[in-house]
């Protein structure tokens, strides 16, 4: 988990060298966010060099030698930004979609999406301030399907104690390093009782290693209806892949919706940031309306998991000081202001001395 921030006033020496960071615009608006973060990173001086692959299974430029590029330059820089790679519904035959054969490739097994309000945008639910961690390598994205019988569908759900231990702990120690008391573990045990079972078991044996974390379970329906009715009962939330699908984009929708939360993922050697919620938001294409917040703040993350630490401050500080001005805002949060104009927004707030 990254380190906290260190709440330097002054800027630091310019660094001798510059971070290499995979770039992965993805499809959708992903290339327009992607311009936002380029901008934002050259009016600020942030020492980081993109390393650019643009990969589309829509746009048919997802072959096995694109990946293998992409994976050379993970493998070399270790930390990656990327968009949503949209994966179609419709079968051609490969039924891994190009997101999950790079999660496992690179076994980005945790999720984590931060779900807070942001100063200035009023929402039903005000002052939240949670965490959806996910396990994303297994579950019901296992790729296994088939047809036992003409109209019979299977299709595999794989739970596993080596990941759900795995994830568990990944949980307990987040909510440890980062201060926080309780995580919760959602599942469907009452139907699934051997499969979330197996999940809801390991998370209870992970938290008897860790007293002074309180634990506790919910049954996954019954988390959606409290995070709507009383999300601030929860803290830190960890569950398996496809209930953490639903959850990270419900939670986004109570502080802002899909432009606003920034998420990460993590494997032992790698990390990846990207948005909270995975939308390739396809119809704003070309249009310069979508909002650049969840990237911009992602970057920022990610600023400071390379301990660019006040790189890191400088860009999510000028963010969050447009959204509380409220002057400039795009229409997924009721203003009408172009992407570009929130971006130039955030660049003007950046602080002099960066420019």
């Amino acid at each position: 988990v990254s380190a906290s921030l260190c709440g330097s006033e002054a800027p630091p020496a310019r660094a001798d060298s510059t971070f290499k960071v995979t770039m992965i615009p993805g499809d959708g608006v992903g290339p327009e966010l992607m311009t936002a973060v380029k901008d934002v990173f050259k009016a600020g001086d942030i020492p980081v060099e993109f390393d650019e692959f643009y990969i589309s299974e829509v746009q048919n430029r997802a072959s096995d030698e694109r990946l293998e590029k992409l994976l050379d330059s993970m493998k070399s820089n270790r930390v990656a930004i990327k968009g949503k790679i949209h994966s179609p519904m419709e079968n051609k035959g490969e039924l891994e979609s190009f997101e999950m054969k790079l999660r496992r490739t690179l076994d980005l097994f945790a999720n984590v999406v931060r779900v807070s309000s942001l100063p200035g945008y009023s929402t039903r639910h005000n002052n939240l301030d949670l965490v959806i961690i996910r396990e994303q390598t297994e579950g019901e994205y296992s790729s296994l399907e088939h047809e036992s019988v003409p109209g019979v569908i299977e299709c595999l759900k794989i739970i596993t104690r080596e990941k759900s231990r795995r994830i568990a702990k990944f949980a307990f120690d987040y909510a440890t390093k980062t201060g926080r008391s309780k995580v919760t573990a959602v599942h469907k045990a009452n139907i699934m009782k051997l499969g979330d079972g197996l999940f809801l078991q390991s998370c209870a044996e992970v938290a008897e290693l860790y007293p002074k974390i309180k634990h506790e379970n919910i049954i996954i329906d019954n988390c959606c209806m409290q995070l709507v009715q009383n999300p601030y009962q929860f803290d830190v939330l960890v569950m398996p892949n496809l209930y953490g699908n639903i959850i990270d984009n419900l939670a986004a929708g109570l502080v802002g919706g899909a432009g606003v939360v920034p998420g990460e993922s993590y494997s032992a050697e790698y990390a990846v940031f990207e948005t909270g919620a995975r939308h390739p938001f396809a119809q704003a294409v070309g249009r310069n309306i979508a909002n650049p917040t969840a990237m911009l703040l992602s970057a920022a993350n990610m600023l400071r998991h390379l301990n660019l630490e006040y790189h890191s401050q400088m860009v999510s500080e000028a963010v969050k000081k447009v959204i509380k001005q409220g002057k400039v805002r795009t229409g997924d949060l009721g203003g009408y202001s172009t992407c570009d104009e929130f971006t130039r927004a955030v660049i003007a707030n950046l602080p002099v001395i960066a420019l």
